[in-house]
């Protein structure tokens, strides 16, 4: 009795990381980003809820997501292996993959928020060694699995649990974007679980030599962005 006491007890210590680090409270700066959906409004490519949710899908299935699931994966296990050259390895590879200065902003901004408060809230030696050895170009992928393998997060929740919340601030800011209702918001999140879901699944399969996105389109509204007059989001 005392053992299954002890497990879940390291497992709700677990889940209850993930959920603080995935919370829209967690200060990483998620809400000003919008990953070029801002621009896809503008250009009227994104109207109505069902436009939204093919955004936010394609960019799970096809874009960021088919890159950073991988990245996120190959950082857990590289840490949990306490193997540093490895997880150095993919630090750098993740901050050069990016298809646009925005997005590549989107992600060393929040990684080197995450890393901060992470080092302060939830201290642990080997992160804060991770994140000094990469300071600013620790892309937020690579810095949240590599966190979840030291905290004892497991791979598949850490994976699922980054999806959902990376879909729940795009939905998020596409409420305020286009606009919707909060209902409408809900109901484009519970949509878009078989994208999470997906995403997941792929990125524990993935290898990372022949990881890959098609999502130029996407790339567009990103790089339009950049020069969009007036602008609620940095991406």
């Amino acid at each position: 009795m005392a053992t299954t006491i002890t497990t879940m007890a390291e497992g709700d210590a677990a889940l209850y990381r993930l959920l603080a680090w995935t919370s829209p409270a967690y200060p990483v700066g998620a809400y000003t980003y919008s990953h070029g959906l801002e621009r896809a409004v503008q250009d009227g490519a994104v109207e109505n809820r069902a436009d939204l949710i093919a955004f936010v899908e394609a960019a799970l299935r096809r874009g960021v997501g088919a890159v950073d699931g991988p990245l996120l994966a190959a950082a857990w296990r590289a840490a949990g292996a306490d193997d540093d050259v490895v997880l150095d390895e993919v630090a750098e590879l993740a901050a050069a993959w990016r298809g646009t200065a925005e997005t590549a902003l989107e992600s060393s901004a929040q990684g080197a928020a995450f890393a901060t408060v992470t080092a302060s809230a939830w201290p642990e030696p080997r992160f804060a060694a991770l994140a000094a050895r990469h300071p600013r170009r620790l892309a937020h992928p690579v810095a949240f699995g590599a966190a979840a393998a030291w905290n004892g997060v497991p791979l598949r929740a850490a994976l699922f649990g980054w999806f959902a919340g990376f879909a729940a601030s795009l939905v998020s800011a596409g409420v305020r974007l286009v606009p919707l209702g909060q209902t409408d918001g809900q109901i484009a999140t519970a949509a878009l679980l078989a994208a999470v879901t997906a995403a997941t699944e792929a990125a524990l399969l993935a290898d990372l030599e022949e990881v890959g996105t098609a999502s130029p389109i996407l790339d567009l509204f990103s790089m339009r962005h950049e020069t969009q007059y007036t602008r609620l989001f940095r991406s």
